[in-house]
């Protein structure tokens, strides 16, 4: 029966405990660097572009807002703009809702 299964040898029983293994810390180290730049530093770099895009919106601006609605700037608050989606037609939204801003005259070659 022993020639499919080896024998166990009891190595380091009378420690009780495992021995420091530097291969392990050096993969937890690893797992954590890959998760950092794959994860984490990616996303803030993006919150921080968009936090910046939102900063500089300026009245006349062409945007698209995060649920894809696209208009004009009419107003521009602190924390809220007005935006004209057609003629005589405006709405009141967050900065924070606005995805991107576009060049200016896309709305008309639309």
């Amino acid at each position: 029966m022993s020639f499919f299964i080896s024998e166990a040898l009891a190595e380091g029983a009378s420690t009780g405990g495992q021995a420091f293994d530097p291969g392990q810390l050096i993969l937890m180290v690893g797992f954590v660097a890959i998760f950092y730049f794959i994860l984490i530093r990616p996303q803030s770099k993006r919150a921080k572009e968009h936090k910046k895009m939102v900063s500089e919106l300026a009245k006349g601006d062409e945007v698209i807002t995060s649920g894809g609605i696209y208009g004009k700037l009419v107003t521009v608050d602190d924390e809220h703009i007005e935006l004209s989606i057609a003629d005589n037609t405006t709405i009141r939204l967050q900065r924070s809702a606005i995805g991107s801003v576009l060049p200016k005259g896309t709305i008309k070659n639309l």
